[in-house]
């Protein structure tokens, strides 16, 4: 079993019902060799707290605190900044790792030797009566980007992996996000989208592996930005990232992958902002729409 230390980076704004859920799934890991650091956006709420015991019981736990909120992608960054375990790790605070994940995860790469590896994901989805929540079926795009089990390969031999854009499904070696310079887009809503890109065309080589590493909570309280895409800024926030996104692939000449990106987003992305363009009240969100759909591929 891995020995590697890891450093998960747990950012947070208003989590507090949600956060003590996170923070026992890493307790629960099988992978003892981590340290976390907690990165409160500047909560209103009792997160600051909830950190803070963390760190007073247990020190493996840090906390960082923004005074002022400046968003998930800046969050991280600070979480980066601190990193001094050779592997690298980020669990957002309304979601869960199940407990072997990081026990996967590392073991993987220390035999590989690869830049990153990538795992599998389920939905965590509210119940329909009580207040319970439950992890749903992996996927069909999430099984084209993860399954079969791959080692060292790249974008070239498995353009499909594109489609696994959320930094939360991955452990990276430490010393490849500084030999890139690699930092996540700050003042953005979807933050993922052209950092998840930079990754696939800058590594040597990376492993996807089908295990189920998180469950990624679809909010009760519809807090979640993924639940927001009604909103117009949202909207636009949203077709810039995924277009920057495919200029990334396009700039390093990944062809299949662009293609792969173009038909994912048709299916998957696309059909519920249409039917949101059908009722919407404000013309502007179908005139975005629209634009971006002549300018994506294929």
């Amino acid at each position: 079993m891995s020995t590697t230390g890891v450093t998960v980076i747990i950012p947070g704004f208003n989590v507090a019902d949600y956060a003590g859920e996170a923070l026992d799934s890493l307790r629960a890991q099988t992978h003892r060799h981590w340290t976390a650091v907690l990165v409160d956006d500047a909560s209103t709420d009792d997160t600051r707290h909830l950190f803070a015991d963390a760190a007073a019981a247990d020190p493996r736990f840090r906390v960082v605190r923004h005074e002022t909120q400046r968003g998930l992608g800046a969050a991280r960054n600070t979480g980066l900044e601190r990193v001094e375990t050779p592997y690298t790790a980020f669990l957002d605070a309304d979601d869960l790792l199940r407990p072997d994940a990081l026990t996967q995860l590392a073991n993987t790469l220390d035999h590989t030797s690869s830049d990153f590896v990538v795992g599998a994901y389920v939905r965590l989805r509210p119940d329909a009566e009580g207040p319970g929540y439950t992890p749903g079926e992996v996927q069909p795009w999430v099984t084209a980007a993860t399954d079969p089990a791959r080692e060292r390969t790249t974008l070239a031999a498995h353009p499909a992996a594109s489609g696994n854009i959320v930094a939360w499904s991955k452990l990276s070696r430490t010393a490849f996000w500084r030999e890139h310079d690699l930092r996540f887009p700050e003042g953005r809503y979807y933050e993922d989208q052209v950092l998840a890109q930079r990754m696939y065309t800058s590594a040597e080589a990376f492993d996807v592996i089908p295990d189920v590493i998180v469950e990624w909570r679809q909010r009760r309280d519809g807090g979640s930005i993924t639940q927001r895409l009604g909103e117009l800024d949202v909207l636009r926030d949203y077709l810039e990232a995924l277009g920057e996104g495919i200029a990334v692939l396009r700039a390093a000449g990944a062809d299949a992958a662009i293609a792969q990106r173009g038909a994912l987003i048709r299916t998957l992305d696309l059909p519920p902002l249409l039917r949101i363009a059908e009722t919407h009240p404000d013309p502007a969100y179908r005139i975005a729409l629209e634009a971006f759909l002549e300018s994506l591929p294929g």
